[in-house]
């Protein structure tokens, strides 16, 4: 039976995005609507937001908020590759900035009400245009009070029956702000309390929303799991465990259009597991861009990443120079610490033979480091699903990975006694298992050819397109409107 789903979100790809959130939900509205679904799509008009091809709606569209009604613009374009429509709330006194969330040093001081405005704005617009969502998914903490409005000032309204869902994509970021700020919300100060939205004498929009919403999710089934544990739970692993039954762990897919070694417009030359000779091209083009040796008889270690604690860039810095030692060539492209930045750019002039570092984020040389590289680096400290090493075994380059969350769902770890596996996994967060792992891998290159070929044409036929996915969602969310109409009734 035909659904219809709403998807909230403060970033979607390609108008605006920071992270994975944003290729999620570049793709997943798109999937859900090919099955048959009526999907739309809700964002913030950003600065960054291109307006070419947006339709201005005229709508003067009244949001209420604890500061008074806010007046907002609607705009609507269209997902990419899709007939979704996406509807751009636009406020330019909260959204027309450079920073989506702040700036490099700083959040902007009025994110709480930012991202009411967002929230509330996105049910608001359902009454406009009297369309009336059977599920409401909402995306991290920029959209945590959709679950609380649905229950509350909503519970009278046609919106009062639409199941919410809520993912998590990453619980490090929680959306907290000082107590006094749960009044620009508009939610009723009953929902202030250390059941819902309080959390330390402090607004947390992500712990309300995990009390409120209908039902959970989140980007992987170890994720789900880790994050029901105290080290992995962020001081809400006492709620996520009360809310175990109605959580569920879902794999992200990729965007196979985009990442697709046969079509990948950034590619000198295309490859499959059919004719997969054009990848030892793309490597020898790699090389010879970032101004390398051309060897094929040494493996081409790559990373792309956020210099960030979440992504173990600190013990990464700690072996650079014993990776280096190494019979390898090792590429970093990437931005974010200062710290960081400085020292993966610096690191070139004491290993200028085999190693280079791109301080920025370039998405051509992202797709031919993917392409090009024999290897693929993630030591992260936590990663809810992590895309990267998806895209990597689509291009047939290895995974080395620190064995957590999504990492640890799609890589199956290389068993030299019968060559099996996909990439190379360690458990430890350390500097001896982060290069004794390197090692191994660099080791099966040279001693076991055999073994690392077939690893690659097994990486090469793995499937990650959100096809399958999708239908996993609509399982969620076919159980998220049975149990709304069990606690609404008829």
């Amino acid at each position: 039976m035909k659904k219809r789903i709403l998807f909230v979100s403060s970033e979607v790809r390609p108008f605006a995005m920071s992270g994975g959130l944003g290729d999620v939900l570049g793709v997943l509205p798109r999937v859900i609507a090919d099955l048959g679904h009526d999907v739309r799509v809700v964002m913030p008009l950003y600065r960054k937001v291109p307006r070419t091809g947006l339709v201005d709606l005229n709508l003067a569209l009244g949001v209420p908020t604890g500061l008074g009604e806010r007046w907002c613009g609607v705009r609507q374009g269209t997902l990419p590759q899709s007939q979704v429509p996406v509807y751009f709330i636009d406020h330019d006194a909260l959204f027309d900035r450079d920073g989506l969330y702040g700036t490099t040093d700083y959040p902007w001081w009025d994110n709480c009400l930012r991202f009411t405005v967002l929230s509330r704005g996105a049910l608001q617009l359902c009454h406009a245009l009297q369309w009336y969502p059977d599920v409401i998914h909402a995306n991290d903490w920029q959209t945590g009070l959709i679950p609380g409005f649905l229950n509350t000032v909503e519970k009278n309204t046609q919106l009062s029956r639409a199941a919410s869902v809520f993912t998590i994509h990453n619980l490090g970021y929680q959306g907290r702000f000082p107590a006094e700020q749960f009044g620009v919300t508009g939610l009723p100060w009953e929902l202030f309390t250390f059941l819902d939205y309080e959390f330390w004498d402090e607004v947390n929009m992500l712990k309300g929303a995990l009390k409120q919403s209908t039902v959970l999710s989140t980007v992987s089934p170890t994720y789900a799991r880790e994050i029901q544990s105290p080290s992995h739970g962020e001081g809400l692993d006492a709620l996520l465990r009360e809310r175990a039954d109605d959580l569920t762990g879902i794999l992200n897919g990729i965007d196979d259009i985009e990442w697709n070694p046969e079509t990948d417009k950034y590619l000198p030359r295309h490859f499959s597991a059919a004719a997969p000779a054009g990848k030892a091209v793309c490597k020898a083009t790699l090389q010879r861009e970032l101004g390398l040796p051309v060897r094929a008889d040494v493996p081409l270690v790559g990373i792309v990443t956020r210099f960030a604690w979440q992504k173990g860039v600190d013990v990464l810095a700690e072996v650079m120079p014993k990776l280096l030692a190494q019979p390898l060539q090792m590429v970093v492209v990437g931005s974010g610490e200062a710290w960081a930045e400085k020292f993966f750019r610096e690191l070139q002039t004491e290993f200028p033979e085999n190693y280079r570092g791109i301080i920025e984020f370039n998405t051509g040389l992202a797709h031919r480091v993917e392409a090009g590289a024999d290897l693929y680096l993630m030591p992260s400290r936590y990663e809810p699903c992590g895309l990267n090493q998806m895209y990597s075994l689509r291009y047939g380059t290895l995974p080395i990975v620190r064995a957590t969350g999504g990492l640890d769902d799609t890589v199956s770890n290389y068993d030299p006694a019968t060559g099996e596996g996909n990439g190379f996994k360690f458990w430890d967060l350390t500097d001896d298992a982060l290069e004794g792992t390197v090692s191994w891998a660099v080791d099966t290159y040279h001693t076991h050819p055999e073994h690392f070929a077939a690893m690659r044409l097994r990486a090469l036929k793995q499937d990650f397109s959100w096809k399958k996915v999708a239908m996993k969602y609509m399982e969620m969310y076919e159980r998220a409107i049975q149990l709304r109409q069990m606690q609404v009734g008829p």
